[in-house]
């Protein structure tokens, strides 16, 4: 199957490839960035291209999709955002993205996020699209709710970071709330 290209107001949402390897390098090795995803920032190239790799096989074996977030004006990479975890027989997927920080606050992450939302429940017959962030990241807390997720609950000490254990908001969007509106 060819990897979908979705498209925005202001951005390009398509396959990353490793001619992001250096956009991608200048935010996840930024801790500010990296704080809540839950991961180390990367420290050289060799783990870029590794994540590369690592996402070119999850797309091929149906377990994850990820799009590089391209700003249309500047055609560079400032972010990414997908499906994690894909269970085709029961209908759901966890969403995860990242955004350089020097375009946080700019609705770009809104936008993109929105996209793959449509994607998710149209294009993937998604029934429930899943979220877990840090109970700290308020700023991802609030564009999950703003986006139309819904707070299930608390995962105590979810996630270890940085030898940190660090409790998880998960949140949801099921297909049928997201008709309504």
């Amino acid at each position: 199957m060819d990897f979908p290209v979705l498209e925005t107001i202001r951005l390009y949402l398509r396959k990353i490839t490793t001619d992001d390897a250096n956009d991608i390098f200048e935010y996840l090795s930024n801790d500010k960035v990296t704080r809540y995803l839950g991961k180390k920032s990367v420290i050289n190239m060799e783990e870029v291209y590794d994540l590369i790799n690592e996402l070119d096989t999850r797309y091929d074996e149906c377990r994850g999709i990820r799009w590089g977030v391209i700003d249309k004006e500047s055609r560079k990479l400032i972010g990414t955002i997908g499906y994690d975890a894909v269970q085709v027989k029961n209908k759901r997927a966890d969403i995860g993205y990242d955004i350089n920080s020097n375009y946080w606050r700019q609705g770009f992450a809104t936008e993109a996020i929105n996209e793959i939302i449509k994607f998710g429940f149209d294009k993937l017959d998604l029934n429930r699209i899943g979220a877990v962030a840090f109970t700290e990241n308020l700023a991802s807390l609030n564009l999950l709710k703003k986006v139309g997720f819904t707070k299930e609950g608390v995962l105590r000490e979810y996630i270890i970071q940085n030898d940190v254990k660090k409790d998880t908001v998960v949140l949801s969007l099921l297909k049928r709330e997201y008709l309504i509106d």
